[in-house]
């Protein structure tokens, strides 16, 4: 078996990868697809329009996805995604989760670099003394 799938089996779940499991826990893409911007109307809305934008996005880049494994990785992952999402009152709340360390030991140097572009971006979004590109030079020259 080659490495790349024993990892993916590994991030998935403690156990090793049973595709009959796996299979049976997944919901099909459309319908998952559909569930996770329902759940995402419950969130505050910048939380909302930031998780809509990437669901569509990481959906329509893997529609050509034909290997079997990296399907099953993908569904597995969003399901388990949408069961952490908290719903009713408490989605309102919500102001997300810490990563597992874990989780970051297994990231390539090029996921850590996005990863940390990602915190930058993100902080600079809630500093009010941070001007966003392009609007530096707006002002009115005298």
């Amino acid at each position: 078996m080659r490495p790349t799938v024993v990892r993916l089996a590994e991030s998935v779940t403690k156990r090793p990868l049973n595709i009959r499991e796996a299979g049976a826990s997944l919901l099909p893409p459309i319908p998952l697809y559909r569930r996770l911007l329902r759940a995402h109307r419950a969130l505050p809305l910048e939380m909302r329009s930031l998780g809509d934008d990437y669901v569509k996005a990481e959906f329509r880049r893997h529609r050509s996805v034909t290997n079997p494994v990296h399907i099953i990785g993908f569904l597995s992952q969003w399901k388990i995604y949408l069961d952490e999402l908290p719903s009713g009152t408490d989605a309102q709340n919500f102001s997300g989760k810490k990563l597992d360390p874990q989780l970051m030991e297994k990231m390539s140097a090029e996921q850590l670099g996005q990863l940390y572009e990602l915190m930058h971006a993100t902080k600079n979004v809630w500093n009010p003394n941070v001007v966003p590109d392009g609007e530096e030079g707006s002002g009115s020259k005298a």
